[in-house]
């Protein structure tokens, strides 16, 4: 299989979908875009290994329960009961993940991009979390009493003077759409980056000698990406995340893209007003939808034309989707064009986004599914 698509891996919480649709977003345009592929239901990816996870155990008394089940059960309890995920779920640590990113992080020590070296880093005095710099309270434990720790063994990358955070064929979209400010706001953090980090739960670096630390988890969510991609033997892994999202970890998995014959990249959509759908109510009655059409409205078109809007979506603009959205519906040809489905097919392999505002390919596509 050449392309699949996988949600940027949503951070865990004390949430639900139902209630935090924005949440939803990646996953629901992964889902759709496979649908329209072909390609099997794919696992939904989960960020785990995270400071406030951590608080979270601890507060929870994480000696009564283990990390994986606090965070399995954290994880099922976003879902409408009874609904898993028809392709599972994935998270940054588990087993599977792990090795492979043990994997990865062996050949780039191999090849010398990334390397082991004794750093000084910032480190809270109170409870051994690396902090940041700046003299902010610790976000572990809350002190302030904060020193510089010597002679630690830390997983390093050195910058890229051949390479850059990130290109064009990173991005999957269309050439018109490269989003060239992204490319170098990401590339500001082209540094040298310190890619150990402390938590209580993520991918171990004990393997490596790196005892008490994981890969940070802006590397870690690659590859989570690419062991999804592995199982399902994708050559393309196309991750579905927002664009300050990739700002934020770009840098990280620069070296986490690529590995053995699968290539991440990233699909770029915006952030959708769900919280303004309930003003819909009177367009809802003139078009007398049923509730499985104002359902697919918000499940399965919203998140498609976040694909074209990555900078985001306004409230005033939902009522005339709303409008195409339904015209589109009442369009569905019988039978299906199957000519106009497969050039669909080919532009969503190709990043291309302009179908999904022709009502006429649109209705095509409804009608496929």
């Amino acid at each position: 299989m050449r392309h699949l698509f996988l949600n940027g891996p949503v951070q865990s919480g004390p949430f639900t979908f139902d209630a935090r649709p924005g949440k939803a977003v990646g996953i629901r345009l992964a889902a759709a875009l496979n649908a329209i592929l072909g390609a099997p239901p794919a696992p939904h990816l989960w960020n785990t290994a995270t400071l406030a996870g951590d608080l979270r155990h601890r507060e929870a008394d994480g000696s009564a329960i283990s990390r994986r089940r606090f965070e399995a059960d954290l994880i099922a309890g976003t879902y409408p009961s009874g609904q898993p995920p028809a392709g599972g779920v994935m998270t940054d640590a588990d087993a599977e993940v792990a090795d492979l990113a043990l994997e990865v992080i062996e050949n780039n020590l191999r090849v010398g991009t990334l390397g082991i070296s004794r750093e000084t880093v910032p480190t809270c005095r109170t409870c051994g979390h690396m902090t940041g710099t700046g003299g902010h309270p610790c976000r572990a434990c809350g002190s302030t009493d904060s020193r510089k720790e010597r002679a630690g063994l830390h997983l390093v990358a050195e910058p890229a003077r051949d390479r850059p955070v990130l290109d064009r064929s990173d991005i999957h979209a269309s050439h018109r759409r490269q989003p060239k400010h992204l490319q170098h706001t990401a590339g500001a953090a082209a540094g040298r980056l310190i890619l150990s980090r402390t938590r209580d739960h993520g991918i171990d670096l004990a393997p490596l000698g790196l005892h008490g630390l994981v890969l940070d988890p802006r590397a870690g969510v690659h590859v989570t990406v690419l062991t999804a991609a592995r199982r399902h033997l994708v050559e393309t892994a196309v991750m579905t995340v927002t664009p300050n999202a990739v700002n934020h970890i770009a840098a990280h998995g620069r070296y986490f893209r690529e590995h053995d014959g699968t290539r991440l990249r990233y699909a770029l959509h915006g952030h959708l007003p769900y919280g303004d759908l309930a003003d819909l109510h009177p367009l809802h009655e003139a078009y007398r939808a049923a509730p499985e059409a104002k359902d697919d409205f918000a499940q399965w078109f919203l998140p498609l034309f976040a694909l074209t809007a990555s900078s985001g979506t306004r409230s005033g603009r939902l009522p005339g989707l709303f409008t195409y959205y339904m015209r589109a519906r009442l369009a569905r040809p019988d039978p299906v064009d199957a000519t106009v489905l497969e050039a669909v097919r080919c532009s969503v392999r190709a990043g291309r986004t302009d179908w999904v505002m022709v009502g006429r390919v649109l209705a095509v596509v409804m009608a496929g599914r």
